[in-house]
């Protein structure tokens, strides 16, 4: 790849957990601005990934967030609401990427030069600023839900299966944001 093409980074979180929106990022990195310390989100502490979202979000070109909703990922699945978050966090930069590098093996339908990367979070750096991106603005959403649902221990296990979730799942049954369509979900509707 020729350095003077702007390079869109674009990676989700949230497809995995059992309630709440699936949220994706892009990112086009400034070159004359590098931002130290891109990793993998998951491989970061909470309070670094929050430290970088913000020196991202002031030093990039461009930066885009999206969620898609519980209910829409009931309505068209994961893979599905994955890909249109991802494709509308690259529709909503506000400089035109010249190629986009997605984290994973699958591409969203864009009108870009396009490849997905496996482990990409891990070997682009503008893939790790969007999954940074992804992963800091899903954990706030999970704060927020927590806030509403404080019986679900959200804040904790950002809404993925643990042991705790189940629990709570069994107990207080599904909140009206846990997704239906999850095998664990749905077995208590």
């Amino acid at each position: 790849m020729n350095s003077e093409l702007l390079i869109a980074g674009v990676d989700e979180a949230g497809r995995g957990p059992l309630v709440g929106a699936v949220v994706a990022a892009a990112v086009i990195l400034n070159p004359d601005k590098p931002v130290t310390g891109l990793a993998d989100s998951k491989k970061l502490t909470e309070k670094k990934r929050e430290a970088l979202a913000i020196e991202i979000k002031s030093s990039a070109l461009a930066w885009s967030i999206v969620s898609v909703s519980a209910e829409e990922v009931d309505a068209i699945n994961i893979l599905q609401a994955t890909m249109k978050a991802m494709k509308l966090a690259v529709e909503g930069l506000s400089v035109t990427p010249d190629h986009v590098q997605v984290d994973g093996n699958r591409c969203p339908d864009i009108e870009h030069s396009v490849e997905a990367i496996v482990k990409g979070d891990a070997k682009v750096q503008a893939i790790s600023a969007a999954s940074i991106l992804a992963k800091v603005e899903r954990d706030h959403q999970m704060h927020s839900l927590h806030q509403a649902y404080p019986e679900y221990g959200f804040d904790r296990h950002k809404g993925y299966g643990t042991k705790q979730h189940m629990e709570a799942l069994l107990a207080h049954g599904p909140c009206p944001l846990h997704r239906k369509s999850f095998a664990p979900v749905k077995k208590l509707l």
